[in-house]
This record gives structure tokens, C-alpha cells and sequence, in this order.
């Protein structure tokens, strides 16, 4: 049975290791890489950090405006289904990369397999909440991480196909850990930020109050630096110089960045998917949004909301004696699961 994955930004790349290593030896598995993501410590390096298989398409398509971007990534992929004419397509998430595989293989008739269905932040304002909510739409299996989602999904009208799963990211997260892969540091007290979303970046005066917050911390500030981040910080006048309690580091690969984590002192991020790693390294996580499709991390404070005002973050930070569910998001075997329904055909 021939499936295709599509992968092309760096939460599909940690999603697609645990999927890839379920497939051996039961799927005949090709992938397509977009190259939405290309930057070596956004790409490159999750392919050779996990051992994970070089892709069999490169795209290349780079930066561009939404609708140009996905035009682009749409026209390629359509050549090669129609040249390897597999029986399903796998897509991961909510970017660019995962809407482009979906209407392309759904105008094809081939099946469409989503892998983390059902979320929704209810911010059509975001670019992943419309992506993930059309492409929901045209899949034929829906392979949620909660029961929140598969409820989203039957609100929706989308009770066929749907299963709940568990989250594909907490296969890898519990790898990792079985195996030993993450880092030791130097005993230090800080914590770990990451931003990459526009409405906090593409502002010069956001921008510079969420740096000016994380510089007023009684901590020093761990800030591995998206490029989006970092170009407009250059655009910004925004120098790196005057935040002195902050270090900017480049990106991290995965296992990088989950051992910055879990040596941290606590989370501030934007990100989706490292408000779970947090939750599942048992982690406080401080979510720079007004919104979150993880809305169960949210239960118990674990993970909580902050946008408008700042001034609490670092009592957010320091609240203790907080529980935390093993359970949440699955059993950390989703990739199995997703395997065997494929099979089922």
C-alpha cells in the first residue's frame, strides 16, 4: 500500500519521525518536503538529528505570500501524485504545506489522511486555523489527539472517519526520553522563549514591549530567535544589544530545544506545539496568545493565557504546586494507531 506524506515546516517534521518509523515494513511510504521551511536549523538538521529518511520529493518553494506559496506547492505536488498514484496522502497539521496536499489529493480523489484533526483556536484571524479547518473538511480519516477535537470535528457535521488517536508529537517526546537523546546543561536559572506568530513580531511596538517584558525578568531569558523574528527586529531598529537580561541563540534543532526546555525554569511561547512539550515535561507554560487550540493545557494552570498585559508574566512563571495528567493527549503510540486504521483498508 503506497502512501505519501507531505511535510514542509518544522512541527511536520517532528510529527512525521514517529509516523515514519511506524510505516517500516508495513507501508511503502514516500515523502514530499515542500521546503516551506529551508533555513538549516529549521529543515535540514531534524533530518539528520533523528536519522529520519531523505525525502524523496524537494520541492524547494521557499518564502512567499500565502496564496503564492501554497499556488506553487499545489502545481508540484499534483505532477507527482499523478505519477505515483498512491492510495492515500498523509498531512500533518495546519500550515501552507498541509492545506496544498489536501485540495490537491482530494481534487484527485486519492484519500486524505489527517493527522492532528479537530483543533481549532476559533481565530480566523490566523493562517492554521483557516488551513486546518478546510482541510478537515476534504479528509477522508480524521485522526485526532483529544476528545475536545473529535467534539469540534461532530459540531462541524464530520462524524465519519474520525479517530481519536492521541497526540503524534508525545510519541516522539517519550523516544527521546526512552532513549536517552536529551542534553545536560550547566546548572543555571533562566527561562525559555520562543516567538514566531506576526501579531506578536510584526508590530514594532508589540514586538518591542513582549522583549522588553522578557529583559525585565528576574531571570535571564533563553530566546532561541526565529528568522521571521529576527529580520524584523532588524526592520524594527530593535537591537540585540540593549535586552541585556536576554541571550538570543539561533534556532534548535528538536532535541536542542526540548533539552533547553526541560532544564528551564519555565516557558514563555507562542508556539502550538511546545505549549505540550511543556505540559508533557511538566513544564509552567506561558502562552503569549489570546487563544489556544490546546485549550486542555490550559486545565489546573499548567498553561495559561497572557496577551495584553505583561506585567503578571513573572508571577505566572513562579505559581507552584501545579498536576499534571500523564494521560493527556494519549498514550504516546498515536503513530501505531494511525498505522494499523490505514491498514485497515
Amino acid at each position: 500500500m503506497k502512501i505519501i506524506a507531505i511535510i514542509g515546516a518544522r512541527p511536520q517534521f517532528i510529527k512525521h519521525f514517529p509516523f515514519e518509523k511506524a510505516c517500516e515494513d508495513r507501508l511503502n511510504l514516500k515523502t514530499i518536503h515542500t521546503g516551506q521551511h529551508y533555513d538549516e536549523n529549521m529543515s535540514a538538521v531534524f533530518f539528520k538529528q533523528l536519522g529520519m529518511r531523505k525525502p524523496d520529493y524537494m520541492l524547494n518553494v521557499g518564502s512567499d505570500n500565502h496564496g503564492v506559496q501554497t499556488a506553487k506547492m499545489m502545481v508540484q505536488i499534483e505532477e507527482i501524485l499523478l505519477e505515483e498514484k498512491p492510495n492515500g496522502v498523509v498531512v500533518y497539521g495546519d500550515t501552507n504545506s498541509t492545506l496544498a496536499g489536501a485540495i490537491v489529493a482530494s481534487k484527485l480523489h486519492i484519500p486524505v489522511f489527517h493527522i492532528e484533526a479537530g483543533l481549532r483556536s476559533f481565530n480566523k484571524k490566523m493562517p492554521e486555523e483557516v488551513n486546518r479547518v478546510l482541510t478537515d473538511h476534504v479528509s477522508s480519516r480524521l485522526f485526532t489527539p483529544s476528545k475536545i477535537a473529535s467534539a469540534n470535528l461532530e459540531k462541524e457535521g464530520l462524524v465519519e472517519g474520525v479517530y481519536e488517536v492521541g497526540d503524534i508529537m508525545k510519541d516522539l517526546v517519550i523516544y527521546v526520553e526512552e532513549n536517552k537523546l536529551l542534553k545536560s546543561f550547566k546548572a543555571e536559572n533562566y527561562y525559555y522563549a520562543t516567538l514566531h506568530r506576526p501579531y506578536n513580531t510584526d508590530d514594532s511596538s508589540r514586538l518591542r514591549y513582549v522583549l522588553d517584558s522578557l529583559n525585565g525578568l528576574s531571570k535571564k531569558v533563553i530566546f532561541p530567535i526565529h528568522p521571521r523574528t529576527k529580520n524584523n527586529m532588524n526592520a524594527f531598529d530593535l537591537n540585540i544589544e540593549k535586552f541585556k537580561n536576554i541571550e538570543f541563540i539561533s534556532p534548535q534543532s528538536y532535541i536542542d530545544n526540548l533539552s533547553y526546555l526541560i532544564h528551564s525554569d519555565g516557558l514563555i511561547t507562542d508556539s502550538g506545539g511546545m505549549q505540550k512539550e511543556a505540559y508533557w515535561l511538566n513544564k509552567k507554560c506561558v502562552t503569549l496568545r489570546t487563544e489556544t487550540e490546546w485549550v486542555e493545557t490550559l486545565i489546573g494552570g499548567n498553561n495559561i493565557l497572557l496577551f495584553e498585559d505583561l506585567s503578571c508574566l513573572e508571577k505566572e512563571l513562579l505559581k507552584v504546586n501545579l498536576s499534571w495528567d500523564n494521560n493527556l493527549y494519549g498514550d504516546g503510540n498515536a503513530s501505531n494507531k494511525i498505522v494499523n486504521e490505514i491498514l485497515r483498508d
